[in-house]
């Protein structure tokens, strides 16, 4: 019974020309899409399945040129036997069985056909045309990745059980050996890689291992100077704004930014927003007419002209 030819690029979303970086990516989302751990539809098992054997080959520089010599004539090759390279190929077994589990480590008929591998290693089997025994190879299953979210709020909760590190910075990856799809035959399972993603912080605005925050002031604040208190990852601090500040000015706070990988800490960058009064009282705008009685020879705008 002829066996149906696998269109792993197709299968993956990518073209032929694809550079391993491209592949890479490609299967990384596809899994996350149909990983049965996340993806509760009927069909979403079979198309992971589907995605991590269209991976095993164009991941791998050998099998892919083998997959693409015999691509374009694939039916010669069924019928004939002609592996690429000139020797026969004599595979004397059901396509996509395997005398030890039966269902070939989950690789489908064509990938069997093809390449011989999934739970047994035919390195001096009937598959080369030669004599032998079939000696049965481990194989270590497939890593898988998914997604977390954290916050940036003090005390960094943790929505796994997974230790997340001081200082984890947004798209980061974070590897659970031994947590991924099991291997075939008694081989190691794959590695499962959680990548964080962390949450806007309504205050703080994240640089590297710094933080960045806007700090609304009043204008008499900005005028005479005054002690205000602001926030921090490690709770308030008080902060001086110096007298005659002007609107925009920064002020470094050292040590009260991110944890860093290496130890201590960034720094935190308060923005100063003057914030201007609004419904002024009568006595109020005499004042402002006075301040501006008083400097009426001072142009702002006079570097613009």
């Amino acid at each position: 019974m002829p066996v149906e030819y696998k269109d792993y690029y197709k299968t993956l979303g990518v073209s032929k020309n694809a550079s391993p970086e491209e592949i890479k990516k490609a299967y990384r989302k596809a899994a996350r899409q149909y990983h049965p751990d996340v993806n509760k539809k009927p069909e979403a098992e079979k198309r992971f399945k589907e995605v991590n054997e269209a991976n095993e080959v164009l991941s791998d520089p050998e099998k892919r040129k083998r997959y693409d010599a015999v691509g374009p004539d694939w039916e010669r090759f069924q019928q004939g036997g002609q592996q690429p390279g000139g020797f026969q190929w004599v595979y004397t077994g059901q396509p996509g069985a395997d005398p030890f589990n039966g269902d070939a480590g989950g690789f489908s008929d064509f990938f069997r056909t093809l390449f011989g591998e999934g739970q047994a290693d035919f390195d001096t089997g009937p598959l080369f045309g030669r004599t032998g025994t079939r000696r049965r190879r481990a194989v270590a299953g497939t890593d898988v990745e998914s997604e977390v979210e954290i916050t940036d709020q003090q005390g960094r909760k943790r929505r796994l059980a997974v230790k997340i590190p001081a200082g984890v910075r947004d798209g980061q990856r974070i590897r659970l050996a031994g947590q991924g799809a099991p291997g075939g035959a008694g081989g190691p399972a794959g590695d499962l890689y959680l990548r964080v993603r962390v949450r806007p912080h309504p205050v703080f605005q994240r640089d590297g291992d710094d933080l960045r925050m806007d700090l609304p002031v009043a204008l008499h604040e900005a005028l005479l100077g005054a002690e205000v208190t602001v926030p921090t990852l490690k709770g308030r601090v008080s902060l001086r704004i110096p007298p005659e500040t002007q609107n925009g000015r920064t002020i470094r706070l050292a040590g009260q930014g991110m944890p860093r990988a290496t130890g201590g800490h960034g720094d935190l960058y308060v923005t100063v927003k003057v914030v201007l009064p609004t419904k002024l009282t009568d006595k109020e705008r005499e004042l402002v007419k006075e301040l501006a009685a008083s400097r009426a020879g001072e142009d702002p705008r006079k570097s613009l002209l």
